[in-house]
């Protein structure tokens, strides 16, 4: 079985079927919290962002934290990079930007920040593509991972609305308690790995969805938003996404 879940085609026509993706990224983007913290106490200056295009977090670590950013994928369209870019008040030069495939690719040079959000779920072998991940991170350098848990509410929304999404995915890979052991296998001090956010339910192009399952969306993410404004908590079963933070030990 091949490792990949999907590809570059997939991504041309992913890409290519949204529109608005040059915004103005805000200072509270999700996960921010997160990442403020690691770079505040791990003392970052470096940082790559893993298939990441057009590169949201890449512009949010340069223009907020003012990192030295890279962001690597195989798929990079650049105009759409440049007008990301743009409308944060960056310019081309201030993210590095590697267009290539992550398993062909040799480049020896480390970061204090390694970081991925939804891209692991997109691999059959999970303990393979984490370790790709630690061989870009400095030791004591920090890897933060976050992927979606369509072990929740959310996931049934996506296998029973848009199976074809869902079947891109490697459902198997969303467990923070096999995550947290393939950090500490391979050597790294696993700092948190655990189901994080209340409540959020998505579709991708969901404009392009029937009035009905529109509808039903809406209904069900207010449901579960006013649920958990009374009782805010992280849930296997509500819990939107993943966060897995862990160290590289110096050796």
């Amino acid at each position: 079985m091949s490792n990949l879940l999907t590809d570059r085609q997939f991504w041309v026509d992913y890409w290519e079927s949204k529109t608005g993706l040059s915004v103005n990224i805000p200072a509270d983007y999700l996960f921010h919290k997160e990442l403020a913290s690691i770079i505040k106490t791990q003392n970052v200056k470096t940082a790559i962002e893993l298939g990441g295009f057009p590169g949201y977090y890449a512009v949010f670590l340069k223009k907020y934290f003012k990192l030295d950013v890279t962001l690597l994928d195989y798929f990079v369209h650049q105009p759409v990079t440049n007008a990301l870019l743009k409308a944060n008040n960056l310019t081309e030069n201030d993210i590095h930007i590697i267009e290539t495939d992550l398993f062909n690719h040799n480049e020896q040079q480390q970061y204090d920040l390694v970081l991925s959000c939804g891209l692991i779920e997109h691999f059959n072998d999970t303990k393979d593509i984490i370790q790709r991940h630690i061989h870009f991170l400095k030791p004591g350098g920090t890897l933060l991972i976050t992927l979606p848990n369509f072990k929740a509410l959310n996931g049934w929304f996506q296998k029973s609305f848009d199976k074809d999404n869902y079947d891109k995915h490697n459902i198997s890979c969303m467990d923070p308690q096999l995550l947290a052991g393939i950090c500490a296998e391979a050597g790294l001090e696993v700092v948190q790995a655990k189901y994080f956010g209340h409540f959020s339910l998505w579709l991708e192009n969901e404009k392009q969805k029937p009035a009905g399952v529109r509808i039903l969306k809406k209904s069900l993410w207010l449901a579960g938003k006013v649920f958990t404004k009374v009782f805010p908590f992280n849930s296997r079963q509500l819990s939107p996404y993943i966060i897995l933070e862990a160290r590289k030990l110096y050796r």
